[in-house]
């Protein structure tokens, strides 16, 4: 009796060895198209694996062939489906099975059967297709077996046999091919809603660098109009034409930077590291803010202390982190107000703090600060914080945001000074 189960439990894995192998089947049929081959490999090797382990029940022998060879065929199509019957008619030749000539006629009527359900099994439900593969595997079974019997003048072994058993072991293959179907639908379905999901993603990837990007080269390009803007007046003296047009040049320069950044993501380009001299930063950003300060009534302070302040870093990011900072305190500030840069040396780190009379924020706002996509302004990506966040971490500095709603915010940058002891 153990051994009754045991062949019939193995048989049982052989029958559901290809829905093990299913994932990398549609694998392949997605790179190169060559599902089928694998699909007649597979079942083939199930066909030969179950005819020569067949199982004894009751004195009574059978296998699963049949099993295989009708999903085998609704999956692979007419050509495999030909295939798996050439399988079988040679593989029982080679066993030496008796009344080879009887099986062949008794067993090809069937292939048309197959056939009819091949072309439409596709298009079905998967309900459809289960009950296509139980009438299959009946249609195979019963069909052979019945003229088989007849052929070879042992029809009435068939009226004389276990009722229960002979039909019980129909049912049970039947339930089978019927489960067998449910499962590599649902593999397959999982695996469309998988490919969805991931093209979901993709999709929103792009978008959201696009966004990105937008947002990170709308800053320099804001600045430049700015100032285009102040060389168009008549009473503008020529340093100031020429100090102007300097940042113009050097904001489309950090245009042109922050794109590259963009284009080699996925293989950034070293940063350059140099000393930066925190006054002329904050002098430079202050400048570049003013125009767009003036537009929305604020006014620009600089406190500095006026001994050096020296960090390393990346200049043109350290730029425009501050630039960000700077501009989403001015946008917190609807009705006008001051925007305060302040730089100072404290127990060997140089903290700038970049603060706004503006609008504030609570808690909750504060904790999201910085993450991606999350933004306290209506039409706002969030990406400006997150990248700015972001370069302050690569500097090896921290950034702590102190603000209370309707008293203003304060951004405090701290880094580590370069000739601290």
């Amino acid at each position: 009796m153990f051994n009754n189960v045991r062949e019939l439990l193995f048989n049982l894995f052989i029958v559901f060895l290809p829905v093990i192998i299913y994932p990398y089947i549609m694998k392949t049929d997605r790179e190169n198209g060559n599902n089928r081959v694998i699909i007649t490999i597979v079942f083939s090797f199930t066909l030969v694996a179950t005819m020569t382990f067949p199982v004894v029940l009751n004195g009574h022998t059978f296998d699963l062939r049949a099993v295989a060879l009708s999903i085998g065929s609704l999956y692979g199509g007419v050509y495999v489906s030909l295939f798996l019957y050439a399988v079988v008619l040679v593989y029982r030749f080679i066993l030496g099975s008796p009344h080879q000539i009887a099986y062949i006629i008794s067993f090809l009527p069937t292939f048309l059967v197959i056939i009819w359900f091949v072309i439409k099994f596709q298009g079905l439900s998967l309900i459809q297709k289960m009950i296509s593969s139980i009438l299959v595997y009946s249609s195979i079974r019963l069909i052979s077996l019945t003229t088989y019997s007849y052929l070879i003048g042992n029809l009435s072994s068939l009226i004389h046999t276990n009722f229960l058993y002979f039909y019980g072991v129909i049912v049970a293959q039947c339930t089978i091919s019927g489960v067998f179907v449910y499962v590599l639908e649902t593999f397959k379905r999982n695996a469309q809603l998988r490919e969805e999901i991931i093209r979901s993603e993709k999709m929103k990837i792009v978008s959201d660098i696009a966004a990105s990007v937008t947002h990170e080269v709308r800053n320099p390009l804001t600045s430049v109009r700015g100032f285009i803007q102040l060389m168009g007046k008549d009473d503008l003296t020529t340093s100031n034409r020429q100090y102007y047009q300097k940042i113009c040049l050097e904001e489309l320069e950090r245009a042109e930077h922050i794109i590259s950044d963009y284009l080699t993501f996925a293989k950034p380009e070293p940063e350059k590291i140099e000393v930066i001299e925190m006054k002329n930063e904050i002098d430079y950003v202050a400048n570049v803010l003013t125009s767009y300060a003036n537009y929305q009534n604020v006014q620009i302070i600089k406190q500095i202390e006026q001994d050096e302040l020296l960090i390393l870093g990346d200049k043109n990011k350290l730029r425009q982190a501050l630039i960000n900072i700077g501009k989403n305190s001015i946008e917190a500030m609807p009705e006008g107000g001051i925007l305060t840069f302040t730089a100072h040396s404290i127990n060997g780190h140089v903290v700038i703090s970049v603060g706004d009379t503006g609008i504030g924020m609570t808690k909750e706002q504060m904790n999201r600060l910085g993450t991606p996509y999350y933004s306290t302004k209506d039409k706002g990506t969030g990406l400006g914080t997150m990248v700015s966040f972001s370069i302050i971490k690569k500097m090896q500095g921290k950034i702590e945001v102190k603000s209370e709603v309707a008293k203003g915010t304060t951004y405090m940058i701290t880094i580590a000074r370069l000739n601290a002891s």
